[in-house]
């Protein structure tokens, strides 16, 4: 790997947005093969004879537990190496073992793969955030992070949108879901020169109020946790992100399964409903949160907060009346706002993270963050609303799925509260 080459001044506006387009893409990329799991869900549930614990471990477990764990290393050595490699690498590896989820046989096989596809997608975010607190000033880091963010809604949106129609014949009869797996695959290998020729490593910290100190380039990761054991705001931040993400990645990957069993919509007409709610929602969340967090911002830096601490208190009651409603139309419509509320948090609690601690740290401390989010929500929130849909299966049928995601949905109330928290500490704990 090469040593980490950095530039003498900073980036231009005109680069900077090339290089914000590019990691947008590979984040599409990484939600995209991540996600479209959920909605090829109905398929392989019904070719390879499979629980809603299963397709709980295939969603959750099977993708997060490496993907969390392997993190941290991978984010370690990128604190010491060149960014751009790690992520052009990881891009490589999970679009290559999304392509084996395409042959996949049994449910040993599916669940292997999966595996790899989170070993691969473990070094892609943390460094992102890192390279990004590095091509934008604090001013505007909110804002960069935010529309970094979008690729988790337009990216899940496309997948399971492109996977509705290739899995279910509108494009070619000849095509399955396995297909599916192979294209979105092959996509992602075609962007990985493109990425590795056109980003390069920026110098740390170059934009940051507060100059890193050039002894602390290479922290320890002991170091690291003593900086963040001194600032409750990052530990009610993550374990907030944590409680929401329980209820966002759950119902993620569970909600195309609720429209089709609750409604009895085929794969084509869930994909195009469960896309727009991803696309119009996530994305209208996402944006108002950056954009409101960087302006109240300017006044106090608790509005990074407390601007989706107050988001997600709204969220819980507008889930539950999108899960109870009658008809597909109405339950879209309700489930356009808890959408873009949950997904809020993103540009202002980054933003924040890397605000935290010194430039030296920021992907250590983001690895962090992601590993306890991701385990909590992927593999936590993923397994738990299947089963528990498993469990009240004997008794409520269909059904069981709708009252599973309702009694999820309460971690918002939670998610809330703690964030609520943070916004009383994080003047004190901001660097700078």
């Amino acid at each position: 790997m090469n040593a980490p080459a950095t530039t003498p001044a900073a980036p231009s506006s005109g680069y900077r947005i090339v290089v914000m387009l590019l990691l947008f893409l590979v984040y599409a990329f990484n939600f995209l093969d991540r996600q479209i799991i959920s909605i090829l869900a109905i398929p392989i549930q019904a070719e390879l004879d499979l629980s809603d614990r299963q397709l709980g471990l295939l969603g959750g477990i099977a993708f997060a537990f490496l993907y969390s764990t392997l993190g941290v290393p991978i984010a370690w050595m990128a604190d010491r190496t060149n960014r751009t490699w790690i992520i052009t690498g990881a891009l490589a590896v999970w679009s290559g073992f999304t392509i084996v989820c395409g042959y996949a046989q049994n449910f040993t096989q599916l669940f292997l793969a999966r595996v790899g596809v989170g070993i691969g997608e473990a070094g892609g975010v943390a460094p992102s955030y890192s390279l990004i607190a590095d091509y934008f000033p604090p001013k505007s880091r909110a804002r960069a992070l935010a529309f970094y963010s979008l690729g988790i809604p337009i990216g899940s949106a496309f997948g399971v949108i492109a996977g509705s129609q290739i899995a279910g014949g509108a494009i070619s009869d000849s095509l399955d879901w396995r297909a599916a797996f192979i294209i979105v695959g092959l996509a992602g290998i075609i962007l990985v020169p493109i990425f590795r020729l056109v980003v390069r490593e920026p110098a740390r910290g170059q934009l940051d109020t507060v100059k890193m100190d050039p002894a602390a380039v290479k922290p320890s990761f002991g170091q690291v946790l003593g900086v963040l054991s001194k600032k409750p705001t990052f530990w009610f931040l993550t374990f907030g992100a944590a409680s929401s993400s329980m209820m966002g990645y759950g119902v993620f990957f569970w909600l195309p399964s609720f429209f089709a069993r609750s409604f009895d919509l085929n794969i084509i007409e869930t994909g195009w409903l469960f896309g727009s709610i991803l696309f119009v929602g996530g994305t209208a969340g996402i944006v108002l949160g950056g954009v409101l967090s960087d302006w109240l911002g300017k006044r106090s830096v608790a509005a990074y907060a407390r601007v989706p601490g107050i988001a997600f208190l709204f969220t819980t009651p507008l889930y539950i009346a999108g899960v109870l409603a009658p008809n597909p139309m109405l339950s879209v419509i309700l489930f356009l706002v808890p959408t873009a509320l949950g997904l809020a948090w993103l540009g202002p609690t980054l933003s924040a993270f890397q605000n935290l601690v010194p430039a030296s740290m920021r992907t250590t401390a983001s690895s962090i963050f992601l590993l306890i989010n991701n385990l909590v929500g992927i593999a936590g929130g993923v397994y738990v609303l299947g089963e528990l849909s498993t469990l009240l299966a004997p008794s409520f049928g269909d059904q069981s799925l709708k009252i599973s995601i309702i009694i999820g949905s309460l971690m918002y109330l939670v998610a809330g509260a703690l964030f609520l928290l943070a916004s009383r500490h994080i003047v004190k704990d901001w660097e700078g």
